[in-house]
């Protein structure tokens, strides 16, 4: 039995990837821990599950690697990176074993062939049922992979590199997985993949009729559906509908807009316009009753001019999200858009800084409307000396008091907000201060 760390980086889905590892090899026998490297502890072997979405972030972990190069032959790289770009890798650390994305469920396989003395390649290409490999642990929290790869070529994206075309898992192992979850604890379930938009649609299904039938699995749980492309929601937008009005579905959707221009859309190769994605998102307000919605921006695409910044801008405006999640616009090198003319980099931070601003101001906006009411929660997490928990529309709300356990439903009382989350105190509290 060897003790294995993993450290992960980048989106839910790694996240998933690296606790389908955890569980191989912990079947087969390994110490697993999930965290952090710290050179203070002796791990028999270190697996870096690695993200390639932005540079600043592949900067990050190829710094980190460096720093792990005396690891040797112990060290094993995974992930996104290590399926696009394992030159980047071998120009930091001497030799090193790469197990690239649609490989995880052979992780083990890799840590023999280096108890034997060799350098482990795991970098073919086959589509593979990951759902099988994964035993879901006694967290709180699930994150239940369904799918990798995606319809989409989007000029930007690099991961449609690293993780192929799309790969929906079967509908039976992904609810048997589910209902293993369930069983050991977990009361948040998190389906995650490249593009949920896209889930099914290579087997003649579609997200909602996921959700719909892991609805009748027995317990108490609430589903968090993760990233959906906007291109796919009007494909099935009404039984989507249906499924929002389940107790126990966040009533939240993450749809990741990228530019309020059209013509950048257009050379972005989103596959919808501006008007449509603002169509969507007046019709779930209208048939979801206080539904959250979540949307990310791209700032900077090459093409992008001030005009279309405004755009973006207005539609920031109009729509009042939720939540804005905002990238910097940066080269990757597999995607087309990188051998497209750049813009500045001082003009790509204006815009970034001008957006971001905006962005706060609407999202707290959205906050502040649920201030001084009361809702029903589940705590998930631990976070200091407060516990976050999620009420029906996926608002994080930081509670504090005595006697909190994770996993437990309750209803409080919100007081406050931060620029990112509510603060609220259980509803017993509340009213022996009154």
């Amino acid at each position: 039995m060897a003790k294995v760390l993993i450290e992960t980086y980048g989106c839910t889905l790694n996240q998933a990837d690296s606790e389908i590892m955890e569980s191989v090899l912990s079947r087969d026998g390994h110490d697993v821990v999930m965290g952090r490297y710290d050179d203070s502890v002796t791990y028999d072997y270190v697996i870096v599950n690695t993200c390639t979405v932005k540079n600043p972030t592949e900067q990050k972990i190829l710094d980190r690697l460096t720093g792990m190069n005396k690891l040797g032959s112990r060290l094993i790289v995974t992930g996104c990176m290590a399926s696009a770009n394992s030159d980047k890798i071998s120009s930091r650390v001497h030799n090193p074993s790469i197990v690239t994305t649609a490989n995880v469920h052979r992780i083990a396989d890799a840590v023999n062939d280096i108890a034997t003395g060799k350098r482990a390649v795991y970098d073919s290409y086959a589509r593979t049922d990951k759902a099988f490999y994964l035993n879901p642990t006694d967290s709180v929290i699930a994150k239940i992979p369904v799918s990798e790869g995606c319809l989409s070529s989007c000029s930007f994206c690099e991961t449609k590199f690293a993780r192929g075309p799309l790969n929906s898992f079967s509908e039976n192992l992904i609810l048997k997985a589910i209902e293993t979850a369930v069983r050991n604890g977990a009361r948040e379930i998190e389906l995650t993949s490249q593009d949920m938009g896209a889930y099914g649609l290579d087997r003649k299904t579609n997200i909602a009729e996921l959700v719909s039938a892991a609805l009748d699995i027995e317990g108490s749980f609430k589903i968090r559906i993760g990233m959906l492309n906007p291109e796919h929601l009007p494909r099935y937008i009404d039984r989507l509908i249906d499924v929002y009005r389940s107790a126990n579905v966040y009533k939240f959707i993450h749809l990741p807009v990228q530019s309020g221009s059209n013509k950048v859309l257009q050379d972005m190769n989103r596959g919808y316009s501006a008007e449509e994605f603002r169509l969507m998102t007046k019709e779930l307000r209208r048939r979801v009753d206080d539904i959250s919605i979540a949307t990310d921006m791209i700032v900077g695409f090459p093409t992008e001019t001030e005009d279309d910044f405004a755009e973006s801008m207005r539609l920031i405006s109009e729509t009042g999200l939720s939540r804005i999640n905002i990238s910097k616009f940066g080269a990757r090198p597999h995607a087309k858009a990188s051998r497209m003319k750049q813009l500045r980099n001082e003009v790509i931070k204006d815009r970034s800084t001008r957006m971001y601003r905006l962005a706060r101001q609407v999202e707290t906006e959205a906050l502040t409307k649920v201030l001084g009411k009361r809702r029903r929660v589940l705590l998930t997490e631990i976070k200091g000396a407060s516990m976050l928990a999620r009420d029906d529309s996926y608002r994080e709300i930081a509670v504090s008091g005595s006697d909190l356990k994770l996993g437990e439903s309750m209803d409080v009382d919100i007081y406050d907000n931060t620029s990112v989350c509510l603060l609220a105190r259980p509803a017993e509290i509340a009213m022996l201060n009154r």
